[in-house]
């Protein structure tokens, strides 16, 4: 009997994913409280730190809530990080909370338009760089704009439809598209070819949003927190931080040419033409299909597009808020009044949302902990132009691990201090804003770790189908990093 329980408990525990990762898991709960308690709650805190970075890496064998999950209660109850500061953590986020509820499910509404305009674009542009290129820039405009996330959001439900439709084709029969069983022989290779050249869509897009969200004060949830510290309005922040964002802007649209060209990192895969013909029969068969109530609904979903743009433009309210105003709006005037109807459109971001707060735990643990203190006190030492280059590469590299918000915020809270004690000028405050905002912003994106938009494209629903995992994503995101990062830190040392 007592073999049988455990053998069940063995199975229900952590459900389908591999036996040596269950292991892990529980090796990882045993670990900490022994290190915590025995040892150092310094060194404590950065093994957790290691330890959900692997529950992210493992993602395609088992959703990070529930191993993640486990890490940040256990953090809570052996008392590396007390509930009220998770709260704390988690009140300071709530527009991010916000944002997620309910612009991801607005963009779900809007899924006609964006699979209408972006299949146009996809079946009228040949060229597998030119596409890549546009993919990265038109990110990068509606990034400093928008919230990245937002953004994000709307990458992958245009890359899920394009999935969806030649999966559909590609099946002997109809079936889920996270279900290869019905997939034709002759149809298998084209179809991973086929992922390949979303991974690097995804990839373009999601890099985009780091270019562009770098630039304005709504690009990224940091930057306003920034330009409020220091007192610059929109232009003033655009203008602050150019001499660093244009030329990385530059870089990266080299790179995307570069790695396109010379199909290295996983970059250069090509659409089939078997997937374009199915995709081009598929939108002219819709084209036909059309009627006035379908234009209707298109133009009325473009009308809502131009009020989400200039709403978060001007920053009207909240961004979680906006999003909320365009479920009211899509829905009523496209006649969706069916709850079950309206539900699924929760279903993409809801399990992502519960995943930040677990991560908001680890974050807490950073702050009790103090893990960043030493690094910010020897930063500070430095002087000069020096100093702009170490706040820069100091918290590239902490977003690398850790949340680039919450990097962002430990940093100008303490530079502000040291500016507000007479340690440094104001010009030397506003230099070294720039460098934490362009540091949290670029070097971040060479893991899902450090941008909240990478990680929910990590731990979205499409990312398994096109096996898009950790470690595909760090290497996509490689080139960017080693380009992108190299240039802003130059700029940042020479040009601030």
């Amino acid at each position: 009997m007592t073999k049988n329980i455990a053998y069940a408990l063995e199975k229900n525990f952590l459900g389908s994913a591999p036996k040596w990762y269950k292991l892990t898991i529980l090796a990882f709960l045993i670990i900490n409280p022994i290190i915590f308690y025995y040892g150092s709650a310094f060194v404590a805190g950065w093994i957790l730190i290691a330890e959900f970075i692997f529950t992210l890496a493992m993602a395609l064998k088992c959703y990070p809530l529930p191993a993640g999950g486990l890490l940040a209660f256990e953090a809570v109850a052996i008392g590396m990080v007390s509930p009220e500061t998770l709260y704390d953590e988690t009140l300071h986020n709530f527009p991010v909370i916000l944002l997620l509820m309910f612009m991801v499910a607005g963009i779900h509404f809007m899924k006609d338009l964006l699979e209408f305009s972006f299949t146009k674009i996809l079946v009228k542009i040949k060229s597998k760089t030119a596409l890549s290129l546009l993919f990265c820039l038109v990110s990068a405009f509606l990034s400093a704009f928008l919230d990245a996330l937002t953004v994000t959001a709307v990458i992958i439900s245009v890359a899920y439809g394009f999935y969806g439709v030649y999966h559909k084709y590609a099946s002997s029969e109809a079936c889920h598209v996270k279900v290869d069983l019905h997939i034709k022989d002759e149809n298998k290779e084209d179809l991973e070819e086929f992922r390949g050249f979303l991974r690097n869509l995804l990839m373009h897009g999601a890099i985009g949003t780091a270019l562009g969200g770098v630039c304005t004060i709504v690009g990224e949830p940091q930057n306003l927190l920034i330009a409020k510290a220091v007192g610059w309005n929109f232009m003033e922040f655009f203008y602050a931080v150019a001499p660093v964002s244009m030329p990385v802007l530059g870089a990266g649209i080299v790179t995307c040419i570069l790695v396109e060209k010379l199909h290295i990192f996983g970059y250069g895969k090509q659409l089939p033409a078997s997937v374009r013909k199915v995709l081009e029969d598929e939108a002219k068969a819709k084209d036909a299909k059309r009627d006035i109530k379908s234009y209707t609904s298109l133009g009325m979903q473009t009308a809502v597009a131009v009020f989400l743009i200039l709403a978060l433009a001007f920053h009207v309210a909240e961004v979680g808020l906006i999003g909320l105003a365009i479920i009211v709006l899509l829905t009523a005037f496209n006649g969706v009044i069916d709850e079950h109807k309206i539900g699924p459109s929760f279903e993409e971001a809801l399990p992502f949302t519960a995943l930040l707060v677990v991560f908001f735990a680890v974050v807490g643990v950073i702050h009790e902990q103090h893990l960043f203190a030493p690094v910010i006190a020897y930063v500070l030492s430095f002087e000069g132009e020096l100093r702009n280059l170490a706040y820069y590469i100091a918290s590239g590299a902490l977003s690398i691990l850790s949340d680039n918000v919450f990097v962002a915020t430990v940093y100008i809270n303490e530079t502000k201090s040291a500016f507000t004690n007479g340690i440094i000028t104001a010009d030397e405050f506003e230099h070294l804003a720039v460098s934490i905002n362009t540091g949290t912003n670029i070097p971040s994106i060479a893991t899902p770790n450090g941008q909240a938009a990478f990680l929910f494209l990590l731990t979205s629903s499409l990312a398994p189908v096109i096996k898009l995992s950790y470690g595909q994503m760090v290497k996509h995101a490689l080139p960017y990093t080693i380009t992108m990062s190299i240039v802003g830190a130059y700029a940042t040392w020479h040009w601030l």
